[in-house]
């Protein structure tokens, strides 16, 4: 992107409204209800012909710094900072609050260009509040509605003017190849070619669990900055946040997300909307880190996010953080160990890391479980390996009769991978017993080293060359 936008401004003022209509997409969560912005979001916008990254920051209050409300102003602070224009949003329908001309007197100490964006200015009795903002000094402002998209050319011409077009309209450059897997997967490609795992791949993985698992923590550890917000108070993330890194030369994208509560807990409407985006991030994600608290762990919760991401399909690996304070070590992983084993039979052989977001311990072997992980959900196995398995798997443990007929496996092969899904072409695909479909998969995870990922195996009845003749005879 050819520079960086901020927008700043006290709560409800539309500020989440106007990153959306920008980006294209309801990324932001958005609510009557001030100060749901706490972290700052990044987004890549586009205003007709302009494409910049935008940053969506945090409503002023003034607060204590070591308050919640003082930790969100220094993130706002810090985008401010990091941009190259602000976007000043004010509410022209309720007009200027002292709070206004206090980031108005922020703002012009930074020194660097700013427009003033008077939303709402489609309401009646908004002329009054367009105005006022003549008089904090910072040129005429704006006016827009981010909830129609009224304004929007102007506010187009005004970020022109005001960074000059060699800067929003940079030299062309060669368009970048996509990232995106276009990989068929279907029965016509090479079933015999097992292809390598593509370690150069940038990987996606969000951090899920329940509230104040130390889940923000653990991604401003391994970023080595405060990029999200934290403190003691439970439930502080409310957006997804996407953060980039490199580990040994691979890119990360992370996704913070809000701490999943029980359904029966999950009253409030905000609430409602933050387990939605978490659950959108899951689904976009290839691999999901569920975050334990080693001090409490395997409460109800944290089993049914596992069962969760498993049934959607996405790679799973478990983090018990805090670990720095536990006292004695060995016996609680034993203890750990033997829980995870017991209680997640879905997953047998998921990877499970101690770690600590707060002191560093064990990351560097959780990234390492994490690319373990996704090189096991990535895999495919050829159709010659498998159908020998499978003769081989009926052979030791044939399938069982019934209602007085066998069932006869005939054919298998692997559909697709991301999750691995296989297909056995079999007679009487409906009567195949639930516990003979767990012996396969039980057997695909031990004999082709598959632990800790969902499989997925699939029954189809084999095709009758002659039904159609048989049919024709009537």
């Amino acid at each position: 992107m050819s520079f960086t936008v901020a927008i700043v401004g006290r709560p409800n003022v539309g500020k989440s409204t106007l990153f959306n209509r920008l980006v294209g997409k309801k990324l932001a969560l958005v609510d009557d209800t001030p100060g749901v912005t706490r972290d700052r979001r990044p987004g890549d916008a586009k205003l007709v012909d302009l494409k910049f990254r935008i940053i969506d920051t945090a409503g002023l209050e003034q607060s204590a710094p070591d308050s919640l409300q003082g930790r969100m102003w220094a993130q706002t602070e810090q985008a401010i900072d990091e941009a190259d224009l602000s976007l000043f949003v004010i509410d022209a329908k309720a007009g200027l609050t002292p709070a206004d001309e206090t980031l108005a007197e922020m703002l012009r100490r930074r020194g660097k260009p700013v427009i003033v964006v008077a939303n709402k200015s489609e309401a009646r009795g908004s002329d009054g509040g367009f105005y006022d903002a003549f008089t904090l000094g910072l040129g005429e402002p704006c006016p827009i509605s981010a909830e129609h998209g009224q304004g929007m050319i102007d506010l187009r011409d005004a970020i022109v003017a005001a960074l000059g077009e060699d800067r929003v309209f940079p030299p062309a450059e060669d368009v970048a190849e996509t990232d995106v897997d276009i990989r068929p997967t279907g029965a016509g490609e090479d079933e015999e070619a097992e292809p390598a795992y593509d370690e150069t791949k940038p990987l996606r993985v969000a951090i899920v669990g329940r509230p104040n698992a130390g889940k923000s923590t653990l991604i401003n550890r391994f970023l080595g900055e405060d990029r999200l917000l934290t403190g003691p108070e439970a439930g502080i993330t409310r957006d997804s946040i996407s953060v980039e890194w490199d580990w040994r030369g691979r890119t990360i994208k992370m996704f913070d997300t809000a701490g999943m509560r029980r359904k029966a807990k999950v009253q409030e409407k905000l609430e409602k909307l933050s387990v939605a985006d978490a659950l959108r991030a899951i689904r976009f994600a290839e691999t999901v880190v569920i975050v334990f608290d080693a001090t409490i762990p395997f409460e109800k919760q944290d089993l049914q996010i596992v069962d969760l991401v498993l049934r959607e399909g996405r790679a799973a690996v478990l983090a018990f953080n805090k670990w720095d304070l536990v006292e004695n070590w060995q016996a609680v992983l034993a203890d750990l160990r033997e829980k995870t084993e017991r209680l997640l039979p879905q997953a047998r052989g998921i990877r499970a890391v101690p770690i600590s977001g707060h002191t560093g311990y064990g990351l560097d072997r959780l990234m390492q479980a994490i690319i373990e992980t996704d090189k096991v959900w990535n895999r495919r196995i050829s159709t010659a390996r498998l159908n020998r398995w499978l003769e081989s798997q009926q052979v030791q443990h044939p399938p069982p009769a019934v209602s007085g007929r066998r069932l006869k496996l005939k054919y298998m092969t692997q559909v697709k991978a991301r999750p691995p899904g296989f297909m056995i072409s079999c007679t009487r695909p409906e009567a195949v017993p639930e516990s003979y479909v767990r012996y396969l998969i039980n057997g695909l995870r031990n004999d082709f080293d598959m632990p800790g990922v969902p499989i997925r195996v699939h029954f189809r009845a084999a095709d009758n060359p002659y039904e159609s003749k048989a049919r024709k005879r009537r």
